[in-house]
């Protein structure tokens, strides 16, 4: 009897999607690129994203917040750009370092192999050597998540000099694989006020530019304050070459998470299975849906201060710097059916005297972000003494968790001229000091990706506000720091009645400190950054429990008043 042969499956090749921009930058293709990832998900596809910058500098970590935004850390310590941070937050996944390069990383990996002489005495050039690392980087990813769709990110603008080298390594992988990369370009429509018309004209000279580099838009997401007619539809895709139902409209919207249900209107996860060949399955982003519904119908309005010295930029206010913190504070007060008011404060402005301390009555919860430097420093403690002594719920996030340790000591334990050695080398009481394992990076001025980076275990002390807030004795989280609570001053600091709940594992290293529930309704600082773990559809608990203590101080800040308004009548 003849033995039935079982037949091989055949494994789908990987499929790759290139967002690319066009007319002018800042207009989204973070966001638009992780909304892709959001609707291909939901349709079951197994999904990475990749972000390239056309910058040299190797990571993200030596740009001030107020040249490129947020500095957003990995698990593996990788210090990147904050588009990463929404990819991990529209994906819900953890991403790793080899999902981020900038120019820099690419030519110091061909310049390190070069000195190798893995280039076996060739001459070593820009093309094909510099494209055949970036597909090399995009290929390693996607095998590490055996992704079935990876999206990459290519920084800057079509045209711009920087990124033409990364548009070839997208024209390369084409010509290898034509049936398995889509391009999707996303473009600016402009509404000039003296005309009053959409104009397409600046989308058409994109196409061009982006023809020019060998490449064609599959898919254009055209970005406009208001939604494209089918007019303008029909103009871009004849004067682009591409079908009128690949130009999705892409107009302004409430908010980011609004924007994945925005395309989908548009039917982008059905085109762009077609695209790539892929079959075709149902969209369901039933979750994300209810989630964008809480974040419209919050039933009370919580007053928070972010209170942060990097808010300026000229005439501007600058958010992005603190993106990770904001979406964080929105995500955990979306679930509990609160509606987020968030005002920016600058500390350099209590430091000076322009803003009264007593502002700060007019907020629920105050949270003083992660930073360095000494500018605004004084303001920020002054900040925090303020809410400690008005029971004003307080988070402080890495270098806030540290100011909130140096208050205490001046003010409650009484270590007078108590400070940081980050600012005051020669202060009597350095009640936070470098880490050993800092010192001598920085003697040699090694500043670029040396700081504690990433995630690293912590144990939860029993009966904490923490340990009530994760629920588990041992979490990780994600760190970038390189001072720490000096441990000389611990005991004297405990003696006076901080509780150190949060500490590594060898109880070296302080990573909570709070203060307990009868002495404050929640006074709470980490030295990592729990604002990188908070997800849209799972917020992070200790921001959940800030929010919790906001919606007390709210509701008991509602019924004084009401009282005083019954007994006024």
């Amino acid at each position: 009897m003849a033995v039935k042969q079982k037949r091989k499956t055949k494994t789908r090749a990987p499929k790759y999607v290139f967002v690319v921009g066009g007319v002018m930058s800042g207009i989204g293709k973070g966001v638009a690129t992780s909304a892709i990832g959001r609707i291909l998900k939901s349709k079951g596809f197994k999904v990475t994203a990749l972000k390239i910058d056309p910058y040299i500098n190797v990571d993200a970590g030596t740009m001030n917040p107020t040249e490129h935004g947020e500095v957003f850390v990995l698990d593996d310590g990788y210090e990147t750009d904050q588009d990463m941070g929404n990819y991990e937050r529209f994906l819900g996944e953890t991403l790793p370092s080899v999902n981020y390069m900038t120019t820099g990383r690419v030519y110091l990996e061909i310049i390190r192999r070069e000195r190798n002489l893995e280039f076996k005495g060739k001459n070593v050039e820009v093309v094909p050597h510099v494209p055949l690392e970036v597909l090399r980087r995009i290929k390693e990813a996607q095998k590490k998540a055996k992704a079935d769709i990876t999206l990459v990110e290519v920084g800057g603008t079509i045209g711009e000099y920087q990124n033409i080298i990364f548009l070839e390594a997208v024209r390369q992988l084409r010509h290898e694989c034509p049936d398995d990369v889509a391009v999707v370009m996303l473009s600016y429509v402009p509404v000039p006020n003296n005309i009053g018309e959409m104009k397409t004209k600046p989308t058409q000279y994109a196409s061009r530019e982006l023809n020019s580099a060998g490449l064609q838009a599959d898919v254009i997401l055209a970005r406009a304050i208001v939604p494209l007619d089918q007019k303008r539809k029909e103009k871009i895709a004849t004067f682009c070459n591409v079908a009128p139902k690949r130009v999705i409209s892409a107009p302004d919207v409430e908010s980011i998470y609004d924007v994945p249900l925005n395309y989908e209107k548009d039917g982008l996860g059905d085109i762009l299975t077609e695209v790539l060949g892929l079959p075709a399955r149902k969209t369901k982003l039933d979750d994300w849906k209810e989630f964008v519904r809480k974040s419209k119908n919050g039933n009370r309005t919580v007053e928070l201060a972010v209170v942060g010295k990097y808010f300026d930029s000229g005439s501007f206010v600058l958010s992005d710097v603190y993106i990770s913190v904001l979406e964080a504070l929105k995500a955990a007060s979306y679930h509990q059916n609160f509606k987020p008011r968030i005002t920016y404060l600058n500390s350099k402005d209590f430091e000076s005297g322009k803003l009264s301390l007593d502002e700060l009555s007019n907020y629920q919860g105050v949270l003083i972000p992660g930073g360095f430097g000494e500018t605004g420093i004084e303001g920020k403690i002054k900040v925090i003494q303020y809410v400690r002594e008005n029971n004003i719920p307080y988070f402080g996030l890495c270098y806030g968790m540290q100011l909130m340790v140096i208050e205490f000591a001046r003010n409650v334990a009484k270590l007078k001229g108590a400070h940081t050695t980050e600012i005051d080398n020669d202060s009597p009481h350095p009640v936070v000091a470098i880490m050993e394992a800092q010192k001598e990076k920085i003697q040699k001025q090694d500043y670029g990706g040396t700081m504690r980076l990433g995630a690293y275990p912590c144990k939860l002390k029993e009966g904490s506000i923490a340990r009530a807030a994760y629920g588990v004795p041992k979490i990780f989280e994600r760190h970038r720091h390189r001072f720490e609570v000096n441990p000389n001053y611990i005991d004297t600091l405990e003696d006076a009645g901080l509780v150190f709940s949060g500490q590594s594992p060898d109880g070296v290293l302080m990573e909570i400190a709070e203060l307990s529930r009868e002495a404050h309704p929640f006074m709470l600082g980490t030295q990592f950054h729990p604002e990188f773990l908070s997800r849209p559809l799972s917020p992070h608990p200790l921001f959940t429990a800030f929010l919790k203590a906001a919606n007390g101080k709210a509701a008991a800040h509602a019924f004084a008043n009401k009282t005083k308004v019954a007994s006024a009548g």
